[in-house]
């Protein structure tokens, strides 16, 4: 029996002391890391990542789980090898900064995985991947967070949803569309509204602090990229959205889908922008659209096949409600510039102008609806300008004008806007022009008919 218990006492006291040797070598390990961490930090706060490379490597190595700072900084790291080295290095750079990936995403699940995926796709793009991987990726990126995609990957993703999908459920590809430009629009709302705020602050006299004027430039080069999403992706669209298409395919669907309020949505306004509405299929679905979801969206259409059966009455009636029932600024300006829009396409362009400036109002960085007023002005040169060549230029002048405002207040249109700015520059008054005419620079010119604007000569 005393010698069960002094067994007993050793396997305890060998146990203690395993116990006390792991937990010392632990907090020994730690400590370590902490030290090799801390090491590396100023390095690489200082640009100077060779010399971070070796402390880094050890703590990626050892202390995987120690601070997700090791991974975000080591992309950085591993990049900057990656770029400078050559032959098997280069290799080698480019296998570790995989598995930084990779083991970001294993010790840190929870932490922007859809960056993380969207960022590793781009490597895998950049260097050589296949295209399955890559686009395996990003689908992981897009289904861990759509936003997470970057305004490259989206193009990359949205060609592979082609590709798997386009002879097989050409749907999933309308869809994928309509859910990429809904990305693209809500981070356009968000840089906006941001950009507003900091414009509205400068108007006001305001100097802006350094932090603003940085987040200024970096909204504005952020709307500048976004804005280009949805015509590029139209684009790679164009060649299946087509009428003879479209039409059959809702036509197919419509029954299973007559109460699904987003479809409905999405096919009318499809419908809608590809210019398929002169038929009976189209009025049903609008209606049906109405009577599911009863919303300012739906009645804008509504108000719109309205006025394409020249209900005037009953279509202001409806771009009314649809204008008083929404209380967002933003969505409300969206509303009265597809208002503008219908109205322009009825070449009721006072009526449509008018719409144009209330959108405005709403929301002022809304450049889409300067160039609107733009494009009905340009339209009118001839018929407002009374048979006389320098009053027809001096209208493409008020156009230049408003294409011009466009691009000052809404980054997200740049290049459209410049394409505007581009044609109408070309048709303003010469030098010449004003001389011959015995006028000077700076003076006004009233426009009559609809436009009724004073305009300088320039």
């Amino acid at each position: 029996m005393k010698s069960f218990m002094n067994t007993r006492l050793v396997a305890t006291l060998v146990s203690l002391f395993l116990l006390f040797s792991y937990t010392e070598a632990k907090a020994q390990s730690k400590e370590e890391c902490n030290l090799k961490y801390n090491m590396f930090l100023p390095d690489y706060k200082s640009k100077n990542y060779d010399r971070a490379y070796e402390n880094w490597l050890w703590t990626f190595e050892n202390c995987p789980d120690l601070s997700i700072g090791i991974y975000q900084m080591g992309v950085k790291i591993v990049e900057d090898r990656y770029k400078k080295a050559t032959g098997a290095d280069k290799q080698a750079a480019k296998e570790l900064l995989q598995k930084v990936y990779k083991q970001r995403l294993e010790y840190y699940p929870d932490e922007s995985p859809g960056d993380v995926y969207n960022d590793y796709a781009m490597f895998c793009h950049e260097n050589g991947g296949t295209e399955e991987k890559v686009f395996g990726l990003l689908q992981n990126s897009y289904d861990n967070d759509p936003t997470s995609l970057g305004l490259k990957a989206i193009f990359i993703y949205f060609d592979g949803i082609i590709e798997r999908n386009k002879d097989t459920n050409i749907q999933k590809v309308f869809d994928m569309f309509d859910n990429l430009v809904d990305v693209a629009n809500a981070k356009i709302d968000k840089y906006s509204q941001e950009l507003d705020k900091i414009r509205e602050k400068e108007e006001s006299g305001q100097e802006l602090t350094k932090r603003e004027a940085y987040l200024q430039k970096a909204y504005s080069t952020n709307l500048k990229g976004l804005g280009k999403i949805e015509d590029g992706l139209s684009v790679k669209l164009e060649k299946y959205a087509t009428c003879d298409r479209l039409l059959p395919l809702y036509q197919e669907d419509f029954e299973s889908m007559k109460t699904d309020k987003v479809w409905l949505k999405r096919s009318v306004s499809r419908l809608y922008n590809k210019g398929c509405t002169s038929g009976a299929f189209y009025d049903k679905m609008v209606e049906t659209y109405v009577n599911a979801d009863p919303s300012s969206d739906a009645y804008v259409f509504y108000a719109g096949m309205q006025m394409k059966k020249d209900n005037d009455a009953k279509a202001l009636e409806y771009f009314k409600r649809a204008v008083d029932l929404e209380t967002d600024n933003y969505k409300k300006a969206n509303y009265l510039y597809n208002i503008s829009k219908m109205m322009k396409d009825k070449g009721r362009y006072g009526e449509a102008r008018s719409y144009a400036y209330r959108a405005l109002e709403a929301r002022p960085s809304l450049g889409r609806a300067y160039l609107l007023v733009a494009d009905m002005y340009a339209k009118s040169a001839k018929s407002c300008s009374g048979g006389d060549t320098f009053t027809q230029r001096m209208v493409y002048q008020a156009a230049l004008n408003k294409a011009r405002k466009a691009k000052a207040i809404d980054p997200s249109i740049s290049s459209l806007a410049q394409r505007y700015i581009n044609s109408y520059a070309s048709k303003v008054p010469s030098t010449e022009d004003v001389f011959n005419k015995g006028l000077q620079s700076g003076s006004p010119i009233k426009l009559g008919c609809w436009i009724g604007e004073t305009v300088r000569i320039p």
